[in-house]
């Protein structure tokens, strides 16, 4: 398992390289402290399995980084790690496309169980924003595929439309969703906005927060 650390401190790099070795398996950190060198270095090793990057780096915006690598690799999920845990920024960062926001706050504990879930497929968000959602309920961890088939009768989705709904919560934008399903990007555009009024939603990091009612994975 290959894992980019992007940090501008040293010394935060090398204390997440020692935290990451609690994951299961041999695990070959990498490490960056600008946004040039952490999009050569994602160039570099295409076999790369995650990206955990500090919001923060120095006059470079994080949002703008994070960006960046989702545009040019779309199937890299990309973690954030960040001091500033305010709601807004969380879910700012789920809009850019990041599967997962860790305060730096957390235990090595909670950043290993974020980084397991996302590298299984989830989208990791901290307790406190799924505490002040609607419903009061956590999002479940991993619940099975039949679920996804139950919502289609539950949200009136078309097969297509659940398509499209699962590579929207895995982060990827619309271009790159047309290109996996081999359809037209105006296409798509129409199901994600199907899929949200389905949810009575107004964006994707919303839609994310709702699927916890309905049990769905994310």
């Amino acid at each position: 398992m290959k894992i980019l650390v992007v940090d501008d401190h040293p010394l935060i790099r090398e204390a997440l390289q020692q935290a990451l070795c609690g994951l299961e398996g041999d695990v070959k950190v990498i490490d960056a402290g600008t946004p040039e060198e952490a999009t050569r270095a994602a160039r570099a090793h295409p076999e790369l399995d995650l990206v955990l990057l500090d919001l923060s780096l120095g006059d470079a915006s994080g949002f703008e980084v994070l960006s960046s690598l989702r545009e040019e690799f779309p199937a890299l999920p990309v973690v954030v790690l960040s001091a500033v845990g305010d709601r807004e920024t969380i879910l700012k960062t789920l809009d850019v496309g990041a599967m997962g926001f860790i305060s730096k706050n957390s235990s090595s504990k909670v950043l290993l169980g974020a980084l397991r879930l996302v590298l299984s497929g989830g989208v990791y968000l901290p307790p406190e924003v799924l505490e002040q959602r609607s419903g009061g309920a956590p999002l479940p961890a991993a619940p099975s595929g039949e679920r996804w088939q139950n919502a289609l009768a539950t949200l009136d989705l078309t097969e297509r439309q659940l398509q499209v709904l699962k590579l929207v919560i895995q982060g990827k934008p619309n271009k790159i969703i047309a290109r996996e399903l081999n359809v037209a990007e105006g296409t798509v555009k129409i199901h994600v906005t199907a899929i949200l009024k389905a949810l009575n939603v107004g964006n994707r990091t919303q839609a994310i927060l709702a699927l916890g009612k309905l049990g769905l994975e994310i």
